[in-house]
């Protein structure tokens, strides 16, 4: 398969699953929190605590089918330690909706970090999505990191994406401190949802552009 086409499939298929999750955590946090609050109790922690329970589940079996400390199974597994840490403390309906942003601020922070480090956090994912388990690309990938434009590419996705996790953290706070629990469960996942796929719509685009500017230069 064409290296074009190849990265144009794996564009949809990574678009597909962010639809989908922005569909399911949308809507089933919003019903199991209108069916606590109608059949198992008043109270707004309990709804809440309910309304969590999907987005735990779903992090639990991506982890399970993941099966290996990938990137996306690095993000799972800070979103289920989380989701362990907040529930643990209990009481504050108000951190639990802060909850889901917690990993995603924390992946913001790691971005920015990352930018201090040899190669920046996003160069991994890169990999990742581009070379797999691929030895041979892999291998290639790496080796592009000597080119001066490569390593301006890296550290501004990283630095883009940073700035998006961090500042949708910002905002979520503000609505949780502004707008009624039911408000936010339904406003969140749709806020995360359009700034995710902006920013993955983006990335995909520079990633093309510079791959297209690299490639000549690893002599294909």
């Amino acid at each position: 398969m064409p290296p074009r086409t190849a990265l144009i499939d794996s564009s949809e298929q990574i678009l597909h699953g962010v639809y989908w999750s922005i569909g399911l955590n949308t809507v089933i946090p919003v019903v199991l929190y209108i069916l606590s609050k109608r059949y198992v109790s008043p109270s707004e922690y309990t709804a809440l605590l309910f309304a969590t329970l999907f987005p735990v589940a779903e992090s639990a079996w991506g982890l399970l089918r993941e099966r290996q400390m990938d990137p996306i199974a690095v993000m799972v597994l800070l979103g289920i330690l989380t989701d362990a840490a907040a529930l643990s403390l209990g009481g504050s309906p108000r951190l639990l909706l802060i909850r889901e942003s917690l990993v995603t601020g924390m992946f913001g922070v790691a971005c920015f970090v990352s930018l201090l480090l040899q190669r920046p956090l996003m160069f991994y994912f890169g990999r990742y999505f581009m070379a797999g388990a691929d030895r041979e690309k892999r291998a290639r990938f790496d080796a592009s990191w000597e080119i001066p434009a490569v390593r301006h590419g890296n550290r501004l996705v990283t630095l883009v994406w940073g700035a998006v996790f961090t500042g949708e953290l910002a905002l979520r706070i503000a609505l949780v401190y502004r707008l009624s629990p039911a408000a936010v469960l339904v406003i969140s996942p749709l806020v995360m949802g359009v700034l995710t796929v902006a920013t993955i719509i983006w990335s995909l685009a520079y990633a093309r552009k510079m791959r297209a500017r690299v490639l000549p230069l690893l002599g294909r």
